[in-house]
């Protein structure tokens, strides 16, 4: 067991702040006898020396590509920087490739090349199919949480400009506190509180953008809440279009279905839509629900607007689809989910017959078979 290495990587990604090791879980994983090494990092809500006072060896940010043993395995969350050099170690990170999303093949064959694996933690299930670790609640509780400043954002704002970027909050308190602020502007302007419509509302994710609305004063008679009764007749959603300020989508997207909205159902003369948080993010994804907008928003710039059929009425309309929503709360997301993943990370040591990291090895070999055959050979 003492030989067993974590390389645990610092984020690359801007505005990145989490970690899927916190001290915590770092210091449990060393007292089983794992040899844990950490990445300093500039961004990372645990300063270095949370690591450092556990005893955690700190090297320098980046030092994976050239000094990481080739038998240890680099954790990380979000996907590696854009390269084209093999990948020779076991990564355990989300890589976003499995569901085909934009340049997948490019990014799934460089392990191939190199001899590497990926362990994707989007796909780490356990034995009824759910997710061992997921963001799911602490993405949706963003998500929302910027669809109702957005909201009160653009109705404070009549002249126009986008909702202004946003950094990290150091606690929960704080985003509800900031987020109270601007509904309550919101609210003097239009004269009531936002409806907010979400569709996987009995998901984690779905849970989580509910509790954001309830703990900003949202009323529950405010909140509409769907799942898979209420869409299975398939879209596109009048609902969505004429009865909600937000929609906010917390679905899991695992096959084609009739999108939610169209650009077509946005031209309903009833329309009280204006706000759109895709929290499921798959904006590459042929399948994407709603078809209404093509590029992925960060934190800098959180919403793109869509273009609306000439001659439609209603209000302006903008979506937000960042990735990384959990980020802006960094500490809290990293230690749900980092809590929640350790008991497979303990399971490494036995990686090629745990169950769930065995599991995790055989997707990797059936997505790799799909690849062309240009970058298989």
């Amino acid at each position: 067991m003492s030989g067993t290495k974590i390389w645990l990587r610092a984020e690359t990604k801007p505005a990145e702040a989490r970690s899927a090791l916190t001290p915590t879980t770092c210091k449990a994983l060393m007292d089983a006898g794992y040899n844990v090494t950490v990445e300093r990092s500039t961004q990372r809500i645990f300063d270095d020396e949370e690591f450092a006072k556990i005893g955690a060896p700190l090297v320098e940010e980046g030092s994976w590509v050239k000094d990481a043993p080739k038998d240890a395995i680099v954790l990380g969350l979000k996907e590696l920087p854009e390269d084209d050099f093999p990948l020779e170690h076991v990564h355990v990170t989300f890589a976003h490739c499995y569901k085909q999303q934009g340049g997948w093949d490019q990014v799934l064959s460089r392990w191939h090349r190199g001899n590497g694996l990926l362990l994707d933690l989007e796909f780490l299930t356990d034995d009824v199919g759910r997710r061992v670790a997921a963001f799911g609640f602490s993405a949706g509780y963003a998500g929302s949480a910027l669809a109702i400043k957005n909201w009160a954002w653009q109705l404070t704002h009549p002249e126009g400009g986008a909702l202004p970027g946003e950094v990290p909050y150091a606690n929960q308190d704080l985003l509800i506190e900031s987020v109270k602020e601007t509904v309550e502007a919101g609210k003097k302007v239009a004269g009531r509180l936002p409806k907010v419509l979400v569709i996987g509302a009995l998901g984690r994710c779905g849970k989580g953008a509910v509790q954001l609305a309830k703990d900003v004063g949202i009323p529950e008679s405010n909140i509409i809440q769907w799942d898979i009764e209420e869409t299975k007749k398939g879209g596109p959603f009048k609902e969505i279009v004429e009865d909600a300020d937000i929609f906010v989508n917390c679905i899991y997207l695992s096959a084609k279905i009739p999108p939610f909205v169209n650009v077509e159902s946005l031209s309903s003369p009833s329309r009280s839509l204006s706000v759109v948080c895709d929290v499921s993010a798959d904006t590459t994804n042929p399948n994407n629900p709603i078809p209404i907008y093509d590029i992925t928003t960060t934190f800098d710039k959180p919403t793109v607007p869509v273009s609306l059929p000439a001659g439609t009425q209603g209000p302006p309309l903008s979506v937000i689809s960042i990735d990384h929503l959990p980020s802006l709360l960094p500490r809290e997301s990293s230690e749900m989910f980092s809590e929640a993943l350790l008991p497979s990370l303990l399971q490494l040591k036995d990686r090629t017959t745990a169950r769930v990291w065995k599991q995790a090895e055989e997707l990797f070999n059936e997505k790799v078979a799909t690849l062309p055959e240009s970058l298989r050979s």
